[in-house]
């Protein structure tokens, strides 16, 4: 077969002429976009970062080994405390001190209401319709208010106080018979792997909540491997929604897919929906035959219109809203045990203090109850002060400005993505005395005043503002029970006797990169256990 060289020669040149058209257009859109702004504000922009490349902007600076709120932290000695960065053709503003947050969650708090439209939340979200993903508006609202009244309310926390204790309760007899069983077998450790037994507390008490079922052990109705298959993709929504997407920088290119992401989401959403499909049918079949046992797909069932809402078909809704319980109330509590358990392994003293005062205020002849939870101020601080240093999600769930306002006396346009550096925020000096350590006790002294419900700029692991995390007291209500019956019904040490390692992993929330093995022996009599 001849070939035509100089067609040849003319069709290769064609990618570089699309490239170099589109980079044209870019620059032209950037140029004309900051004089525009400049005309319409007499308040200066904030400063940019050095270093953007053409068309992917800074998008470059945050995909490195390290996670992106350390490289963000680490700007600010050269940038200050505010600084915007270019993420393709979207300007990303990052704050990382308590005044700045206080002016974006206050006074500018409904400027910032709303989020970006990340193509993770479109794919993996329903198309935006995860109440914690989507747009400020109506249907927002509406879901917002149904959960927070039916699961997230002080009053159903007190009403599934008893769903904890028992989960907590059984993993902590499953360890007991598992250390008796090493023991018999002769083998010379009970090895466990304290990610995964978080993990699992967190999961059947929240899938009993949302689905009425147990993820993992008797009456989960489902095998280990299918179990696994849902634990890694519940894992991979929360690094993929956390990863910088080619498309996100230039949406024009999403059609390429160049970096293969939203074929990795494609194929998460699809398993993750795939499961909750099958609840949902098991729970329509079962609508008039429960007894009287209502979870929270009940509740959707019965309060959603079958029309749907907003666009959106009721099936859909449900979905979307009992997954996103399930995602956001799961990776947070028990990625902050994890750090809070290691943390502790770290720091012997502190470990003794906190056993002292279970011993003290707690029967050791029965495990910690809800209602015992009330007298355990230092646990508590440990609680705190490990929200302080590993916040669950370091930058904050992105922000997006819909109207023009003005932070630190800067020009913030309608558009603006905001960034919130938290785990810089709460490692600042000006706030706490050598903030790189862990001193609990400042939770009791200087700092006893100070809660993590978004009042008090200074510790604002969950957020601020209203679109901060609406399951606050459901979350430390499990972090409280489940930390105190453990460090009550165990001696924990490492496999090796030593420190544990303490690297971040990158993604939309905050986890420990390594797994933390550690044995579990016994320390009350054997009746407590069950």
């Amino acid at each position: 077969m001849d070939f035509d060289i100089n067609l040849l020669s003319q069709y290769s040149t064609i990618p570089f002429t699309i490239y170099g058209t589109l980079l044209f257009l870019f620059v032209l859109f950037w140029l004309l976009s900051r004089r525009s702004h400049a005309r319409c504000t007499k308040a200066p922009l904030p400063p940019e970062a050095g270093g953007a490349w053409p068309l992917i902007g800074h998008l470059h600076l945050l995909g490195g080994s390290q996670p992106p709120h350390v490289t963000l932290g680490n700007m600010v000695d050269k940038y200050g405390p505010i600084f915007t960065l270019r993420l393709g053709v979207h300007r990303a503003l990052v704050v990382s001190n308590s005044e700045l947050a206080k002016e974006c969650f206050t006074i500018n708090d409904k400027a910032f209401a709303s989020r970006p439209k990340h193509v993770a939340f479109d794919v993996l979200a329903y198309n935006f319709s995860m109440f914690g993903l989507s747009p400020y508006g109506p249907y927002w609202r509406y879901i917002r208010k149904i959960a927070t009244m039916e699961v997230l309310s002080n009053h159903r926390i007190e009403m599934l106080k008893h769903v904890m204790e028992s989960e907590v309760k059984a993993a902590m007899k499953d360890s007991y018979d598992f250390w008796v069983a090493t023991e018999k077998s002769g083998n010379k450790k009970a090895v466990t792997e304290m990610k995964k037994w978080f993990g699992d507390i967190t999961l059947n008490v929240l899938f009993k909540t949302v689905i009425g079922k147990r993820f993992v052990g008797k009456g989960c109705g489902g095998d280990e491997e299918e179990n696994e298959k849902i634990r890694k993709a519940l894992r991979d929504f929360f690094d993929l929604s956390g990863s910088f997407a080619v498309s996100d920088a230039v949406p024009f290119l999403r059609w390429f897919d160049l970096d293969g992401q939203e074929k990795k989401m494609k194929k998460t959403a699809k398993e993750l929906d795939d499961f909750i499909q099958v609840s949902l049918e098991e729970h329509k079949r079962n609508r008039n035959g429960n007894n009287g046992k209502h979870d929270f797909m009940d509740v959707l069932l019965s309060t959603v219109d079958d029309e749907g809402f907003d666009g959106r078909d009721a099936d859909t809704m449900i979905k979307a809203t009992c997954l996103a319980l399930i995602l956001a109330g799961t990776d947070t509590t028990s990625g902050t045990l994890t750090w809070t358990l290691s943390l502790l392994l770290n720091n012997p003293e502190v470990l003794k203090k906190a056993k002292h005062e279970l011993d003290t205020q707690i029967d050791r002849e029965k495990m910690a109850l809800e209602s015992d939870l009330t007298k355990l101020e230092y646990l508590e601080a440990i609680i705190k002060e490990t929200l302080r240093l590993y916040p669950p999600s370091p930058l904050n769930l992105p922000h997006e400005s819909m109207e023009d306002c003005t932070i630190g006396g800067y020009h913030v346009p309608a558009g603006t993505r905001l960034l919130t550096n938290i785990s810089k925020l709460q490692q600042d000096s000006s706030l706490y005395s050598n903030p790189l350590e862990f001193i609990p006790e400042r939770f009791l002294m200087s700092h006893k005043d100070i809660d993590v419900k978004g009042k008090h700029f200074e510790l604002i692991p969950f957020g601020s503002g209203r679109r901060m995390c609406p399951g606050i007291s459901f979350g430390l209500q499990l972090m409280k029970m489940t930390l105190a019956t453990l460090l009550q019904g165990f001696e924990i040490v490492t496999l090796d006797g030593g420190p544990t390692n303490m690297d971040e992993q990158s993604g939309l929330t905050n986890i420990k990169a390594s797994p933390l093995k550690v044995t579990l022996k016994p320390c009350l009599s054997a009746q407590v256990y069950g």
